[in-house]
Formats: structure tokens, sequence, C-alpha cells
């Protein structure tokens, strides 16, 4: 007859094929046997989960103490962090311009944080920075995702450093809409230049800013300046056509393309095209040498269909190689002709007065913005507000227009 024991230790049952039967209730004569036999199978049980140096047919058996288990929770967590020094802004200032690299990533931190009480201090280091600033050629490089922005700006950062040049790369990474994170990693494909002295690398997450750029790229381009960088690289998130603060802040704008991904019809998009500077086409290595000439020539066509720029450059469309570093030597010949043509016609400094307004009207808006939204009263309104549209008992646009007209009112009364 198969049986199977199974069950916990406080009872035990017999399997008989697909039926279960209590042990206890079995009424034959091997019932006391087997149950002198389980009785031995349930105290073996209990000693294996608990010593078995316990038993007795292991007199003389020694055992060693086993390591103490760790804590499952860090007892240093108690513990309070050292608190960072607090420096001064002109503590802030006399470093960066000493070309501290410490103090100047301690800076653009300050400079992107939230925290109220970081503001203040923030604007009076920029001010004591602005007056060493100015004094290098800002070049913002775009493209769309996969065109070989980082590895281009590694290649194109060595080759300027080679000169005697030193460059700061302002790297711009996507937020996630969903979790608000950036992973940060432009710098990654930046080997070369990550590991070398006369370059900085600051990745910054661009938190949801429209344009390409992030909030405080303006503000961090200045700390650059004020250390010494001649050169300043500012790498946009590549999000396509939609990328227009970067060239507000830039001296030159610099379009990536590569080969198969547009034709003449591009000519006719306004945007991205018409405000680049130059225009090349990268991975133009191997089988795709015929293809980037071809993109070339199509990119070529699609230009003379645009009005002359205001700088009254014509913008040049050059092919390279990022990976193998060909065609490095002629887009830069390309950005030194381009300052020499916009400093001569006093285009260069036009640009960068015009540029200064654009960024004092954004300052306003997003302080104007900013007081909105940190306003105790609106922030309880906004809550109401906003169940009421979602109920529909209430237009978006009339509960946009009544919070309006409650800040206006709290601003007048102040």
């Amino acid at each position: 007859m198969a049986c199977y024991i199974y069950g916990s230790y406080s009872g035990l049952f017999w399997n008989f094929r697909n039926s279960s039967v209590n042990l206890y209730q079995i009424p034959n004569a091997c019932t006391i046997d087997l149950l002198f036999r389980i009785h031995h199978i349930k105290r073996s049980l209990i000693m294996e989960l608990e010593h078995i140096e316990n038993d007795d047919h292991y007199i003389g058996l020694s055992v060693n103490k086993g390591i103490e288990q760790p804590p499952t929770v860090n007892p240093y967590m108690d513990r309070k962090r050292r608190a960072r020094k607090q420096f001064t802004a002109e503590e802030y200032a006399d470093g960066i311009m000493s070309g501290n690299r410490t103090m100047l990533g301690q800076a653009v931190t300050l400079i992107e944080s939230a925290l109220p009480e970081h503001h203040e201090l923030a604007q009076r280091v920029i001010e004591l920075c602005l007056p060493a600033g100015g004094n290098s050629i800002r070049v913002g490089i775009t493209g769309v995702p996969g065109a070989g922005k980082s590895t281009s700006i590694d290649t194109f950062g060595m080759h300027l450093i080679e000169k005697g040049s030193k460059l700061a790369v302002l790297a711009i990474d996507p937020s996630s809409e969903r979790s608000k994170g950036s992973i940060l990693g432009d710098k990654t494909r930046m080997e070369q230049l990550s590991v070398h002295e006369n370059a900085f690398i600051r990745p910054s997450p661009s938190a949801g800013s429209l344009g390409g750029v992030a909030r405080k790229t303006r503000e961090t381009i200045v700390l650059c300046e004020a250390a010494g960088f001649d050169t300043i690289f500012v790498e946009t998130v590549g999000v396509g056509q939609s990328e227009t603060a970067v060239h507000s802040m830039v001296d030159f704008f610099l379009l990536i393309q590569v080969p198969g991904t547009g034709d003449e019809l591009q000519g006719i998009k306004r945007g991205i095209m018409e405000m680049a500077d130059g225009i090349i086409i990268n991975k133009a290595d191997g089988s795709n040498i015929e293809k980037a000439k071809l993109a070339q020539a199509q990119y070529r066509n699609a230009l003379h269909l645009f009005p002359l720029a205001e700088s009254g450059w014509s913008p040049k469309v050059l092919t390279y190689s990022g990976y193998y570093g060909t065609g490095i030597e002629e887009v830069w010949e390309m950005v030194y002709e381009y300052m020499d043509f916009v400093r001569a016609n006093g285009y260069f400094d036009r640009k960068r007065i015009q540029q200064s307004k654009y960024w004092m009207y954004e300052t306003i808006n997003e302080a104007i913005k900013s007081s909105f939204y940190h306003n105790e009263i609106i922030e309880k309104l906004l809550v109401e507000k906003e169940n009421e549209v979602l109920r529909s008992e209430r237009s978006s646009f009339v509960a946009a227009k009544e919070m309006l007209a409650t800040y206006f009112e709290i601003m007048r009364k102040k």
C-alpha cells in the first residue's frame, strides 16, 4: 500500500493515493508502529530546525559560535551628515576666477537650486563674475537624437584643446515626464574630454524647460567664462525642430545631421533650419560617404529657399566623421570664418546685446511665474479651481481668469 507522509508537526496525515486520512483514526494493528516511527521523524525534524548538537547521539560534538548577523537597518542612519561649508558670494567668485573647478561646480549647483534661500546668493555670485565673462566663443550644438552630438563634441573638443584652448561643455539631458528624473549620461560618450585637465563637462537636466536647454544654462555660461574657459559648447537635448532657446545664448549655432534624414523639403520648414549658422553631415565614412555627399547637396539646395540671415552670413554645409575624426579641421575653419565675419560687420556685438535683452524678459517671466505658484492663497485656490474644472463645473479659461484676478488683487494690496 503506497502512502505519503505530509503536513505540519502538530498533525500528520497519510495520503492514500487520492484521499487524505487522519493517521490517528486508522483502526488496525500497524498504527502503533507507524505512530512510533512518525514520532521519531517528527523529533528529528525538530532537532534539525534547532541544534543538532543537543541530541544524545552527538555527545562530544563541538560547534563554534556563528557570526552575528548584521542589522537590517543601517546603524549610522541616525548620524547627522556633516554640513558642507557655506561660502559667501565673494568666496565663490574668487574661487571661480582662480580656476577652482570644485568651486565652479558648487556654484553651478547653487544656481540650479530651486530653494528660495539660494536665489539671492546665486544672483550675487553671477553679478561678481559678470565683469570677467564675455570673452569666449559660444557654440550651440544640436541635432536629432542619434546624430552623434556627444561623440562629435568629444572629437571637436580634443581638436581645440590640442591647439591650446580651454573648453567647457554644458550638456543638457532630457528629463522624464513621468519620473521627472534624468540619466545625465552624455559625459560617458566624451571619453577623452572627461579626463582632460583643460575640459570641464557639466551635465544638467532640462527639468521641463522648453527650447532644448536648461533654465540656468545662461548663468552657467557666465561662470564658465569667468573661470577662464575660452570656448563654451552647449549641447541641447536633441528634440528636432523646436530648439530655439539655445540660439539666443550662443554665437554660432551648429546643426548636426545624418545621411538619409531629409531632403529639399526641409528648406521649407521654418524653425531650427533657418537659425543654423552651419550644417554638418556626420557619419560620412565607409559606405555612407556617397549618402553623405548626396545629403550635403540636398541641404545646400534647401538653404537657397531661405532669405539671407540678419548677420549677412550664408550657412555652409560640410561633411565629416566624428568617429574617425575626418573633416574636423574644415568644420572649425567654418566657425572661425563666421566669427571673423560677424565681428567685422558689427553683428557679433549687436547679437550679444539682443541676447541680454531676451534673457532679461525671460527672467521676468520666470520670476512672475514663481511668485504666482508660491503664493499661499493661490496654492489653496488652485486646488479648489482644479477640482471645479475636473468636475466640469467651470471651464479652464474662466478658472484661470479668476485665479489671475485674485493674484492681481493680492499684489495691489501689498
